[in-house]
């Protein structure tokens, strides 16, 4: 079966065809990175498309937008009614990746942004699978270090941010990994290029704070509750670059990642070079749980259908 084409997107409280929704050259957002997004999926289960966190995930846009006040000019529950009928109006049946974001819109080239400047807000969606590869991927420290509080906030998720992920990224290909590590300021372990990150060892599981730079992603939050459930303890503290060689199974988190294994860091071999034990029971659950068929976090889950 062919993946489907999306026809519709959401565009500032109406629903359009694709090719309808265009923005002028001197939008605000394409010269100076001024957009605020978000990253949902939508899982499909053979009867109904479940969306993860969804709340959550508005919460978040709505907030990362306060950071350089762009305002979002509708209510969290018409952003999620919003997202919920694009998907019925594209009539999705197969798991996707959703996309709303904001943007100012045109201001010149006024670099004062304010509550008042004009903004936009759309939703988009297509297919999406496994980002990475499920058995395990290699990731190698970049030598670009990641923004900081200091300079750009990096808790709130802007599209200017991510320029700093596509150096790290680029790097990283170019040098043969699958993807990038990139250490704070003071060279301790921050997160990837759009993934939290979780170093196991002797059965914990460490993972870097927001003041090293880390992202507070909604994965990583749904984690951190699968885990202690199933008795884990998290600890969340600086992790030094070299603790990471030391780990016993690390992996990664994020929407378009999930749970992804992490095999070797830098060259060197994590563990017995496969996914461990811990990875992989976290793994099963949050696999379970996006398919819906774990009714203890059903709250996570948002039926379109």
């Amino acid at each position: 079966m062919k993946p489907f084409v999306p026809k519709f997107v959401w565009f500032d409280g109406k629903i359009v065809k694709d090719e309808d929704a265009k923005v002028p050259v001197m939008t605000h957002a394409i010269h100076y990175g001024t957009s605020v997004f978000e990253g949902l999926r939508g899982y499909w289960d053979s009867k109904n498309l479940n969306i993860f966190r969804l709340q959550d995930h508005i919460k978040r846009f709505r907030n990362s937008g306060k950071v350089y006040s762009i305002s979002l000019r509708f209510t969290d529950k018409e952003i999620a009614n919003a997202i919920i009928q694009i998907c019925k109006k594209n009539n999705v049946k197969e798991s996707c990746y959703i996309r709303p974001f904001y943007f100012v819109g045109k201001h010149g080239i006024n670099l004062h942004v304010t509550e008042k400047t004009p903004t936009h807000a759309v939703i988009v969606m297509f297919p999406f699978g496994e980002l990475f590869n499920k058995n395990g991927i290699k990731i190698g420290t970049s030598s670009w270090r990641r923004i900081h509080d200091i300079s750009t906030p990096p808790l709130a998720k802007m599209g200017g941010n991510y320029l700093n992920s596509i150096l790290a990224t680029q790097e990283s290909k170019r040098n043969g990994y699958d993807e990038a590590i990139l250490l704070d300021h003071l060279g301790n372990i921050s997160e990837a290029p759009g993934e939290n990150i979780f170093v196991v060892r002797d059965g914990k599981l460490l993972t870097p704070p927001p003041s090293s730079s880390a992202l507070e992603g909604i994965t990583k939050d749904s984690v951190v509750k699968i885990a202690e459930d199933l008795g884990y303890q998290i600890i969340e503290r600086e992790i030094p670059r070299t603790e990471i060689y030391f780990a016993d199974e690390v992996f990664l988190t994020g929407t378009a990642a999930e749970i992804t294994p992490v095999i070797s860091v830098d060259n060197k071999m994590i563990g017995d070079g496969k996914v461990g034990k811990i990875t992989r029971d976290i793994k099963k659950i949050y696999s379970d749980i996006t398919m819906g068929k774990n009714k203890k976090y059903s709250k996570w889950i948002t039926s379109v259908y």
